[in-house]
């Protein structure tokens, strides 16, 4: 039964987080902190390049609006349950681009999904290795207004106790896949397998506070044995749950690294789930009124919920999972959350993890639909043996843009001027769905981040990093034409590790501001006054 409640990702830089982390009650950053600091060499390099752009507004539907989330644009990670990546609003045209940042922690303080409530304040997750705070920020100048502390991830205890860092970067459990509801409320599955809707409301002096409305215990359903500070060695099984999403019914949905499928009841409780054994899922998932799109490390699901809120399989497509895990990606398997898109007819479209190169795939997702035409295209995408991404596409229309992460895995990646292959690409299905064909091809360097497009003003937002033989590491703001795939205008947002985005995504404010997770905080760019 559901509790209801109120108010009440180099050994020696392992190490060197391991102290940290055992400090970090002392270190603890204040509600208001200081600007993320840049490593040397910020004023040997270009700060703007380009021309300010004009807004061209991109024609077509935006997704259809989710009945259960916050409005498109300010419920979650992928913008809306369709996971477009795209803004009804626009994002900075390059005049005069300001930036500012928010530093959250000594070490760490990443703030990745970056959601928006009815009134413009951000509410975020933002990673601690103290464990993950929900933060409610103000949009201007980035300052906490309420913070509510979540469960320490069992991974972040791994990563001390065993020096292996790596096992942080390769989760994506514990809320770092959260939503907006249509209430405002942040909801989320936290490390202790229990799903939990938080809302925020005023203190009677004035303030704000984080309260817990609902919570559902997942672990009934779910193996729970986890490493924590009193079990260092767990014997039984541990599977984190990786993402939530309502379906247009209002069920929550949820899904679990070890390939479990489930959906809650928010008004009865009741839970439900099924197994697909021997997948993995690393992904978040995508919703449409039609059904639920999740892809696993080997096939494409199309799901629907029983009665009695069971998930059911309407389809299921394998795809070209590889023969290993790529650098760039977090398992062998697609990296991308489902897209839900077409201007006629409704497609569904992932990347497969081939080990020449990294195909955009175009499914029909009619259930209706012959197998034998389910697939609409399979368009290979970057250089031989060297593509991959670990990010959803963008998609409008029959547009969809993707990016290649090949080369990156962690903050230590890039380090010392080095950067990877990059690439980016527009694939556009044709208007009679016979097939894809590729628009054009850019050599933008985006090595980690979630892009967005402004359909008011027709860019693409990435956030680069260029090699740069003085070992210098520079990161930009970066804004393309979505039409032709060029360049218009870049910002050094800041130099060095602490301004690696680390996968969290480009989000555009309601403003017109561009935040961007980094591994020490938040930054915004804004354009500055004329």
């Amino acid at each position: 039964m559901p509790r209801l409640t109120r108010s009440n990702r180099g050994r020696a830089l392992a190490l060197c987080l391991a102290l940290t982390a055992a400090v970090l009650p002392v270190l603890a950053a204040p509600a208001h902190a200081d600007e993320i600091p840049n490593a040397p060499g910020h004023r040997l390099v270009d700060q703007y390049t380009g021309q300010p752009a004009p807004a061209r507004p991109v024609p077509g539907d935006p997704p259809p609006q989710h009945p259960h989330l916050a409005a498109n644009g300010r419920s979650g990670m992928h913008a809306d349950a369709a996971g477009s990546g795209t803004y009804p609003w626009n994002g900075p045209l390059g005049r005069k681009p300001r930036v500012s940042s928010e530093k959250m922690a000594a070490l760490g303080g990443e703030c990745a999904t970056v959601t928006f409530d009815r009134d413009g304040r951000i509410v975020t997750v933002c990673g601690m290795f103290s464990g993950f705070l929900v933060k409610l920020l103000d949009p201007g100048s980035l300052r906490t207004l309420a913070e509510y502390k979540l469960p320490q991830r069992p991974s972040t205890i791994e990563a001390i106790t065993r020096l292996d860092f790596s096992k942080i970067f390769k989760d994506t459990s514990g809320g770092a896949y959260s939503y907006l509801d249509d209430k405002d409320r942040l909801v989320l599955a936290d490390s202790r397998q229990h799903i939990v809707r938080l809302a925020h409301e005023r203190t009677p002096d004035g303030g704000w506070r984080f309260v817990v409305e609902d919570e559902w215990d997942l672990t009934a359903h779910v193996p729970h044995d986890c490493v924590s500070w009193t079990n260092l060695y767990p014997s039984g099984t541990c599977d984190p749950v990786t993402s939530v999403m309502p379906d247009w019914d209002g069920r929550i949905w949820w899904v679990t690294r070890q390939g479990r499928v489930g959906t809650v009841d928010p008004d009865s409780g009741a839970i439900r789930s099924v197994r697909l054994g021997g997948e993995e899922i690393q992904n978040s998932f995508s919703v449409a009124e039609d059904g639920v799109s999740i892809v696993s490390d080997h096939a494409l699901y199309s799901f629907a919920a029983a009665a009695d809120g069971t998930p059911e399989v309407r389809w299921r497509r394998t795809y070209d999972r590889g023969t290993g895990t790529k650098p760039g990606s977090v398992n062998q398997g697609s990296g991308t959350t489902p897209d839900l898109f077409g201007a006629a007819e409704k497609y569904v479209a992932i990347t497969d993890n081939a080990d020449d190169r990294m195909h955009v795939l175009v499914y029909r997702r009619d259930p209706a639909v012959p197998e034998s035409r389910r697939l609409v295209c399979e368009v290979p995408v970057f250089g031989a043996g060297a593509s991959t991404t670990d990010n959803s596409l963008v998609s409008h229309g029959n547009s969809l843009v993707v990016e290649n992460n090949y080369g990156y895995e962690s903050i230590a990646s890039l380090t010392f001027g080095r950067s990877v292959v990059g690439g980016v690409s527009r694939i556009d299905v044709r208007a009679d769905g016979s097939g894809c064909d590729t628009v054009w091809e850019s050599p933008v360097r985006s090595p980690s981040t979630v892009p967005k497009l402004s359909t008011t003003n027709g860019l693409l937002y990435f956030y680069t990093k260029e090699p740069n033989r003085l070992g210098i590491d520079a990161w930009y703001l970066t804004a393309v034409d979505f039409r032709t795939g060029e360049p218009r205008w870049k910002r050094l947002t800041g130099t060095g590790v602490a301004y690696d985005n680390n996968w969290a995504p480009v989000t555009l404010g309601p403003d017109g501001t561009a935040y961007v997770g980094v591994f020490n905080g938040l930054v915004a760019v804004r354009d500055g006054t004329q």
